[in-house]
């Protein structure tokens, strides 16, 4: 490797590449969490409630979640660049079609469905274009910076772009936004993106683990947002859930006894810094978007704030997550990554204790500020070095997997967040139940603490000759 070329590449070609590639994470980001402010406009616009928009606001989140797993795989067997386009065009259209939704059914059809799945196959490309092509650990670092910082900012910009949208246009505009976004994303990606290896048509692709895995997911988190319904029937969903991830891990391990390639390789979970490293990507992504949700439904809902005052409001949380992320790569030199997602969690408890603390008796809007500034400070410190954690602790042949599997459990931390909060906000939409939202994603928050401290001091990263399991 020559001091200004990787892989063959200059630095100006890899600039070139990086740029859809964190676009492409904004705008996903930014379409989890975007949907947060417009809830009052679309639920009188499309006739339905705050729980309709939030179980399509989920649905995306779980789609995309049951789905990015499969997407890691077929990396290899269409290509990461065309998978890439292909995802883009999905999203593209899921947009245009979200836009038009005249009700809550074509609205979860295009965004929920289309625009998830569209996520699900475009997402695991851009980690492994990524590991492929910076493959010293500087320029990675600066790279998985790049992208992560951008999925933060879209997730924590989402509110205020979408707010000042839907307040100066319409709710739908945001989504015409959307469209805009990915025709540009598909046209800087036709040249400057290059796919360092081939594809490989022939590999065998494993449905069954595809079904199983994405069943489990989807059952699973529908069981959590039937919390306030029946309960009953929740537990009934929660076990068909278990028993379908069961059924996954055991076909796994069948596929793998009989030398055949299975979804998923179980060589994944040996790796104890990985694995570390997957719980603080869960909630950190379930954190975030959990608060967002939940601060969002409670500003409009209860205080009644119209979608542009809840957007100026998170610009709070923006500012944290893009301070942090200008920041990432002088943090990395002078710490540790565990040491940087230690202060991570921290900082956003602190933060979640502020939102609680300074709301209660003030009634201004700016009593949320701090805490969702400490909240972005806090996840934009710790989102790169937990990716690069996990990416690096596996050689190029396992990139697909484990994108898919890092992916899959960063977005089902969203999911999760949403679901969790949210069904307990929407079960009362008081404030004695956002201070219990608040507090259960507290105790995720500490879970994420305790992770983190569990995190091996000088992890060893993976060569391409060197499997790690």
């Amino acid at each position: 490797m020559a001091g200004n070329v990787v892989t063959g590449r200059t630095k100006e070609e890899l600039r070139r590449v990086l740029v859809p590639l964190a676009l492409a994470q904004f705008i996903c980001s930014f379409a989890g969490s975007n949907m947060n402010v417009m809830i009052n406009d679309m639920s009188e616009d499309l006739n339905t409630t705050v729980e309709g928009i939030q179980t399509a606001i989920t649905i995306f989140l779980l789609v995309m979640a049951a789905l990015m797993i499969p997407g890691g795989k077929l990396t290899e067997i269409v290509g990461r660049k065309k998978l890439f386009i292909i995802g883009l065009s999905l999203y593209g259209v899921g947009a245009v079609i979200s836009a038009m939704a005249p009700n809550l059914f074509v609205l979860i059809l295009g965004n929920s469905i289309l625009e998830g799945v569209g996520t699900a196959l475009l997402i695991p490309p851009v980690y492994i274009l990524t590991t492929m092509l910076f493959t010293d650990v500087p320029s990675r670092a600066r790279a998985f910076g790049a992208i992560s910082g951008m999925g933060g900012i879209g997730a924590a910009a989402g509110p205020l772009i979408g707010g000042f949208i839907t307040t100066t246009i319409s709710w739908r505009a945001a989504f015409i936004f959307q469209a805009l976004v990915i025709v540009i994303i598909i046209l800087l990606s036709v040249r400057a993106v290059q796919d360092p290896l081939p594809a490989d048509p022939s590999k065998p692709f494993d449905t069954m683990g595809a079904v199983l895995s994405a069943a489990g997911l989807v059952v699973l988190v529908t069981g959590i947002m039937l919390a306030d319904n029946d309960l009953l029937l929740m537990m009934l969903f929660l076990a068909a859930g278990v028993l379908l991830l069961l059924w996954f891990f055991l076909h796994v391990r069948a596929l793998e006894r009989k030398g055949e390639e299975p979804l998923l390789s179980t060589g994944l979970f040996r790796n104890r810094t990985s694995n570390l490293g997957l719980v603080t990507q869960n909630v950190q992504w379930m954190v975030l978007l959990g608060t967002s949700f939940v601060v969002s439904a409670y500003l409009q809902v209860v205080r009644g704030y119209n979608a542009i005052e809840t957007g100026v409001i998170f610009t709070a949380a923006t500012a944290g997550i893009l301070i942090s992320s200008i920041a990432a790569e002088r943090l990395a030199k002078r710490h540790q990554q565990r040491s940087l997602v230690i202060a991570g969690f921290i900082l956003t408890l602190c933060g979640i204790a502020l939102l609680l603390a300074m709301v209660y008796g003030n009634p201004t809007a700016w009593a949320f500020a701090p805490g969702l500034l400490m909240i972005g400070l806090g996840v934009g410190t710790m989102l790169t070095p937990s990716v690069n954690l996990v990416q690096s602790s596996f050689p190029d042949q396992l990139q697909g997997e484990i994108s898919g599997l890092s992916r899959s459990v960063s977005n089902l931390g969203s999911s999760l967040g949403t679901a969790v909060a949210g069904t307990i906000l929407v079960a009362g939409l008081v404030t004695w139940s956002y201070g219990l939202a608040m507090i259960t994603l507290a105790v995720f928050g500490l879970v994420g603490l305790v992770t983190a401290l569990m995190l091996p001091t000088n992890p060893v990263s993976a060569t391409p000759d060197t499997p790690h399991h």
